[in-house]
């Protein structure tokens, strides 16, 4: 068994929230850190959303939930909520510049063995180590959505982590139900945001060029048996974070198309308040999205060719 069964997450997010509630779910006594009391309370209303999948989908009976309820706590005051942390998760939003601040006013609050994480989805963790306060204690995991389903972790290390912390943030994620994925070189976007991101930034790329709509993308890809398309993926990683990887990229490597999709998703989704499945709305509206409705993959009636092609632009020269 590992030592570390005090966990503080920083961020109460989607992916913060979810990794809070599922640790708790494994035996972990967790606190939710957020700077926003608005956030808090959006994430106790996830957590009673988790309470019910958790029901449906992983088995859990009434006592597991409400023991789960009992693990957890809540606080807008960081000093409070790493005081006796064992492990703290950092899963505040992807901007470097929000990531640093928090590491450097948390690092004179920690006590002195606990131990750091970053959840980050495309950064590096040499990139926070320094502001950290304890660059041998803090390495990268990484969380999936749907951590209850896609239940797998990738860890991953900068020159000055110790062997004994990634020891034990391996072992705590074996304890909580994940599978370790050891990212054996250090790689922006690790290993599934390597290919994640280009493949959700090449289908906004269909839909801000006008090439298709977003039925019809994910339509092409729910083809391959997957429950959902990429556009609905984005829905559940959330617009927020969607943005900042696109944004923060598009700059980085003078990409104008990323930033470009990086702008539709700022007016189309932020501007309108519509953050994904966490606010019920995004590029589909939740519970009953369209893409799980019958059928939405069924070959349409001749008496809509016409409309079908209406939208068909013959090329150019042609």
């Amino acid at each position: 068994m590992s030592r570390l069964d005090r966990v503080t997450v920083l961020g109460s997010g989607v992916l913060g929230g979810q990794i809070a509630w599922h640790s708790a779910f494994k035996g972990k006594t967790v606190t939710v850190y957020d700077i926003a009391p608005q956030a808090i309370e959006r994430c106790r209303a996830t957590h009673d959303q988790l309470a019910a999948i958790y029901l449906l989908d992983v088995g859990a009976e009434d006592t597991d939930i409400a023991a789960t309820r009992e693990r957890l706590t809540y606080s807008t005051d960081l000093a409070a909520a790493v005081a006796q942390a064992d492990l703290v998760i950092e899963a505040v939003p992807e901007i470097p510049e929000v990531k640093t601040a928090v590491y450097m006013e948390m690092a004179e609050l920690l006590p002195p063995d606990t131990l750091i994480a970053t959840n980050s989805s495309t950064f590096l963790p040499r990139d926070f180590a320094s502001a950290t306060g304890r660059p041998e204690k803090f390495c990268a995991l990484h969380f999936s959505n749907m951590i209850w389903a896609m239940n797998f972790v990738e860890i991953m290390a900068h020159p000055g982590a110790s062997p004994l912390t990634l020891t034990e943030v391996t072992e705590f994620a074996v304890e909580i139900g994940m599978l370790p994925i050891p990212v054996r070189k250090e790689q922006n976007g690790y290993v599934v945001n390597t290919w994640l991101v280009p493949f959700l930034n090449a289908a906004q790329t269909l839909v801000t060029n006008g090439i298709a709509n977003p039925e019809d993308v994910d339509r092409t890809f729910l083809y391959t048996g997957a429950k959902f398309g990429p556009l609905g993926m984005m829905d559940m990683v959330g617009m927020k974070t969607v943005y900042d990887v696109l944004s923060h990229w598009g700059r980085e490597n003078d990409d104008a198309q990323m930033s470009a999709n990086a702008d539709y998703i700022k007016q189309n989704f932020l501007d309108r308040g519509r953050l994904g499945v966490q606010t019920g709305k995004g590029y589909y509206d939740y519970p009953d999205p369209d893409y799980q409705r019958p059928g939405f993959l069924d070959v349409p009636d001749f008496s809509v060719v016409p409309d079908l092609v209406s939208l068909i632009s013959p090329s150019e020269g042609n």
